[in-house]
């Protein structure tokens, strides 16, 4: 079961990149859609939910094109003499950053939105700008909204199955995630390393689920 060390570290790393480029990705747009007036923000806020309901294959299909040789993915790997980048660690934290948008976007965009027009206003009236209010209001009072979207980004990355096998495949050390590697494991008849990897990504989920609800608990009480 050693093989499955280099799996489990890639796991937590891709989870973790991802986690932290979405609060940096999802931050400005969740304060955008939660304070902005115009017509279409719903429009941009169904675009950034449509990985809740696309097939995962399909977003992987889509991007296995675009981070391709023949797409703008292969241009980009060409500045530094690669032909692709899909089948790389690179290609999979874009696929996670995307398939994984609506679970940072979204808990961010009810914590801004539960921040009082009031409050905001206020710090209009003294003089500050917008990314100071964002930064010294937005940001303190929307903590459990942090919370809550990085534990989510953190678990769906860790779960994620359809974009990262279509983009990655399973390259040992390279692409390999626990999700693909209980399919391999499967296909291969190895019931017990299946089990094991499952189980645990079930006593995983169950914990992120409680402590999420347990957050929630808090946040509603506190407010």
């Amino acid at each position: 079961m050693t093989e499955l060390w280099p799996t489990i570290w890639l796991t937590l790393r891709l989870a973790g990149v991802t986690t932290l480029a979405l609060i940096v990705i999802g931050t400005p747009i969740a304060w955008w859609l939660a304070r902005s007036r115009m017509a279409y923000k719903e429009l941009v806020a169904a675009l950034v939910a449509l990985p809740l309901v696309l097939p995962p294959t399909v977003l992987g299909f889509y991007l296995l094109i675009a981070l391709g040789p023949s797409g703008p993915g292969g241009w980009i790997a060409g500045l530094w003499g690669g032909r692709t980048l899909a089948f790389s660690f690179t290609g999979l934290v874009i696929g996670s950053v995307l398939s994984s948008l609506p679970f940072m976007v979204q808990p961010l965009r009810i914590a801004f939105e539960a921040i009082g027009e009031e409050t905001l206003e206020v710090a209009r009236t003294l003089g500050a700008k917008p990314h100071q209010i964002l930064l010294r209001i937005g940001l303190p009072l929307a903590l459990p909204g942090f919370a809550a979207g990085s534990v989510l980004t953190f678990a769906h990355t860790v779960g994620e199955f359809g974009v990262v096998l279509m983009l990655g495949g399973n390259i040992t050390g390279e692409t390999r995630v626990l999700s693909v590697a209980i399919y391999d494991y499967v296909e291969r008849l190895q019931w017990t390393e299946a089990h094991l990897i499952a189980l645990g990504m079930v006593v995983f989920s169950f914990l992120v689920v409680s402590l999420t609800m347990l957050a929630n608990r808090r946040v509603v009480r506190a407010w």
